[in-house]
């Protein structure tokens, strides 16, 4: 108002009024006991509400079932048993005016973001990110279809609000987010008390209004993106990724089961907070105790639910992540996308990569740093070993070599003694031991380098100068998540390489103009791959998800990246593509099972 701009007070009015009618119809339709022939299978979210708002059954057994474009699109008017009598006016609204209306609504609050942005008031951006992101929580519980609706007419421009970079900020204030709405987001299964008999109690009453569960998202919160330990309110990361199971991969949501498994919070200010909802506990079970605790639930997951039942491991510390995989990647169909799903989008982003760096036409012509060896820098350099050999037939050794990590204290070589199990056979023969990543960069002159720290600003103008001295077109990755922990921004990247290096992040940033030229950033969201390979593997009647189907992932990933990409820099398709590369991924999965 005191800036006088009518057009920005009433967007943002609207967006207040909107989070507030999102909290009141949340409460209500929480609150109210549903009658008894609302609680069938296919009109009830995966969240565990019913939503008596739908009569589209989404019930598929096929592939191109479950990739029907029309997806999530009502079409028929609600039978009178759907709803119950009196409780809504009797006239009838057709689908299309309800995915019309609601598109108005967050419109309204996207021109609110756009605006406060424009004024540099980034709070009041952030904070009306929040409220989109409440209120599109709110529909998907409410009103499915139509949320899926929208979701798919706008994928691209409504992703950023239903996972990363939204979905970081959420889980840091879950309660005053979804939480105090009274929701339900999922199954929580208590770490500390639950036995296994006790964790087939809970999945069994969950089955008998989700009798056909296909895919489990399930986190212990202990490493959220990378933002750290945030327990139980790490929820909305497998909400958020079943999601885009849907909405990128066409897998029925009432077959998808969020899951957080509460083993404490090690973050006193978290843990202590009057919101948080969980266990105010730290983390003090010991290694064979959260390895019983796994086990109890991955048993008791696919006694319920089936062996073939896809189990996708999410934000668990590296200390227990490879050890977990290690444990279940043979006995389940089971991956870790943290470690393989981010590998295999990185790996598709590298490969076509090389349609346009000079000079630079394998992968083995790279060499390649990493800044962050946890989860995702050991899984990315396993995976791209992996594909050095399966590109020259060379040796593993071999292609180790091209490969190296640099972690918080240095470079990672032999003579430390000091390294995780993860990182020894990346720890190569070195002459003098680099202790900060610049130093390390002018040691190795790596062609590629890829950030996965957390650590934002540490692809420096130095490095990155330094860079171009040694190699024509620098492969610039700077991958951590939300935006906030970018080792990079892209206009700095293409700044300081004078708009000659290939570049990616994890969250979206917007084209960059330099020196005449638009460059177009790749964003490496793992939302190209997971849910294709999670489809592929649910047609196939997978029984176990394989590095063989990470790297088939990755190369068909790569092949979609068309000419008109290519030639602004960009190594990712367009976002709106993602439906057609999930499907042409999961026909490739199936054709490898």
């Amino acid at each position: 108002k005191t800036e006088g701009n009518k057009d920005r007070t009433m967007s943002v009015g609207l967006a207040l009024l909107l989070s507030l009618v999102s909290v009141s119809e949340s409460f209500a339709f929480s609150s109210y006991s549903a009658p008894s022939f609302l609680n069938t299978g296919s009109i009830t979210r995966p969240l565990g509400l019913v939503t008596g708002t739908s009569s589209q059954s989404f019930e598929s057994s096929k592939l191109q079932a479950y990739i029907d474009p029309h997806f999530g699109s009502p079409s028929s008017p609600l039978s009178h048993p759907s709803r119950a009598k009196g409780l809504v006016p009797k006239g009838y609204v057709p689908p299309p005016t309800q995915v019309d209306a609601a598109w108005e609504r967050v419109k309204g609050m996207l021109g609110a973001i756009d605006a406060a942005k424009k004024v540099g008031d980034g709070d009041l951006a952030d904070s009306l990110s929040l409220t989109v992101y409440s209120h599109l929580q709110t529909l998907s519980y409410i009103s499915p279809s139509t949320f899926y609706s929208l979701l798919l007419s706008h994928l691209p421009l409504l992703m950023p609000f239903v996972y990363t970079p939204v979905v970081g900020a959420a889980c840091k204030d879950w309660y005053g987010t979804i939480g105090h709405t009274g929701l339900e987001t999922g199954v929580y299964i208590d770490g500390f008390e639950s036995s296994k008999s006790d964790i087939v109690g809970i999945l069994e009453e969950y089955k008998l209004s989700h009798p056909d569960v296909q895919a489990i998202v399930v986190t212990d919160g202990e490493r959220i993106l990378g933002l750290g330990d945030l327990g139980v309110h790490g929820m909305g990361i497998p909400v958020g990724k079943l999601h885009l199971y849907t909405a990128c991969g066409g897998i029925d949501p009432a077959k998808c089961l969020p899951v957080t498994i509460d083993l404490g919070c090690n973050v006193s200010e978290i843990r202590d907070s009057p919101g948080y909802m969980g266990t105010k506990r730290s983390r003090d079970l010991s290694v064979e105790e959260f390895d019983e605790v796994m086990g109890n639930f991955m048993e008791a997951a696919m006694q319920v639910f089936g062996r073939s039942t896809l189990i996708q491991f999410e934000d668990f510390g590296n200390k227990n992540a490879f050890r977990l995989l290690e444990n279940w990647k043979d006995k389940s169909t089971s991956f870790n996308d943290d470690i393989q799903g981010t590998a295999s989008v990185v790996v598709g982003g590298l490969l076509a990569s090389l349609k346009i760096t000079e000079g630079i036409d394998k992968l083995s012509d790279h060499t390649f740093m990493f800044l962050g060896a946890g989860e995702a820098g050991v899984g990315i350099a396993s995976l791209l070993a992996y594909a050095i050999q399966q590109e020259t037939g060379c040796t593993l050794a071999s292609s180790l070599s091209k490969i190296n990590l640099c972690d918080s204290k240095g470079l990672v070589t032999s003579s430390r003694t000091d390294l995780a199990h993860h990182k020894l056979p990346f720890a190569h023969d070195r002459d003098s031991q680099p202790v900060t990543f610049e130093d390390s960069v002018k040691m190795i002159n790596p062609t590629c380098i890829i950030g996965v720290s957390a650590q934002p600003q540490t692809f420096t103008e130095p490095v990155l100068r330094h860079m171009c001295g040694t190699t024509e077109n620098p492969v610039v990755f700077a991958l951590s998540n939300p935006t906030s922990k970018a080792e990079c921004t892209a206009e700095q990247a293409y700044e300081w390489t004078d708009g000659k290096c290939v570049f990616a992040s994890g969250s979206p940033f917007d084209p960059v103009e330099v020196r005449g030229e638009v460059k177009v950033p790749g964003q490496g969201n793992n939302a190209y791959v997971f849910p294709g390979i999670g489809l592929g593997a649910i047609a196939a009647g997978a029984t176990s998800v394989t590095e063989k189907d990470m790297y088939a992932a990755a190369t068909v990933l790569a092949g979609e990246v068309g000419e008109d990409r290519l030639k602004v820099g960009c190594c990712y398709p367009e976002l709106s593509s993602i439906r057609e590369v999930s499907r042409k991924i999961a026909v490739r999965i199936c054709g490898d099972v």
